[in-house]
């Protein structure tokens, strides 16, 4: 019985037209009147078709290289100690308590030192019996874009490693 006239009256919910909307707008001053919108403007709550933005010519592709390994930094929040380290392309390390897999250390033909960007995996053990807490690119000029979250240690990319640096030519 409840059930039907739930129906019936969600029946005449849907079938009444649709008039013209009001807005009352009351203060909490009871000295200030009341104010009363009807039928706000359509346009007020429509969305504007995208507009064509036309053809970009400001794309510019840079050749990238493969750098020999890359230096880290990892930061031990709990005592404040952070900790440089070299890691060759196909390597581990462990830090604390995770250990630190890189990939690949890419990096501009032109800029070596700043825009790095390397592939890391990083597990809580260094069994890496469990799932990665991270595995993706860590970009040098923004290490927040793609970063490790851990409640005690930090790591990111400073810079690829190239044969020039290993060599000791200035870069």
């Amino acid at each position: 019985m409840i059930r039907s006239a739930a129906w019936a009256c969600l029946s005449l919910i849907l079938s009444a037209p649709l008039s013209a909307q009001s807005i009352t707008v009351e203060s909490l001053d009871p000295t200030e009147p009341s104010v009363t919108i009807i039928d706000p403007e359509a346009e007020v709550f429509s969305l504007s078709p995208l507009q064509e933005l036309g053809t970009v010519t400001s794309e510019e592709v840079t050749p990238v290289v493969k750098g020999t390994g890359a230096k880290l930094r990892g930061l031990d929040t709990l005592n404040g100690k952070a900790v440089d380290f070299d890691l060759d392309n196909g390597y581990s390390v462990v830090f604390g308590d995770l250990r630190v897999d890189l990939a690949e250390c890419r990096h501009p033909e032109d800029n070596p030192t700043g825009e790095a960007f390397a592939f890391l995996t990083i597990y809580g053990d260094e069994e890496a019996t469990e799932a990665p807490l991270f595995q993706g690119w860590m970009i040098a000029s923004s290490p927040a874009l793609s970063a490790l979250d851990h409640p005690r240690y930090d790591v990111w990319v400073l810079r690829c490693k190239t044969p020039a640096a290993e060599s000791g030519a200035t870069e």
